[in-house]
């Protein structure tokens, strides 16, 4: 008997959408601005895909 699970993984930056401005907050400091690579530890790949996601919300009005 094979039993199928599936693993709940937390989505990737690159995954999230941008109609989640709470998620979006552990990018952004309380002014608004994007956090760096040295504070969010994540790879130039998700840090560009941060940076589109939150300018996309911004452009929305969805997030500060």
């Amino acid at each position: 008997m094979s039993t199928t699970e599936q693993k709940q993984q937390t989505p990737t930056p690159a995954e999230i959408p941008f109609t989640t401005p709470e998620v979006m907050r552990h990018y952004v400091t309380d002014t608004g601005k994007i956090l760096p690579r040295k504070y969010t530890h994540l790879s130039a790949k998700h840090q560009r895909a941060v940076t589109k996601t939150l300018k996309h919300a911004r452009n929305m009005l969805l997030a500060q």
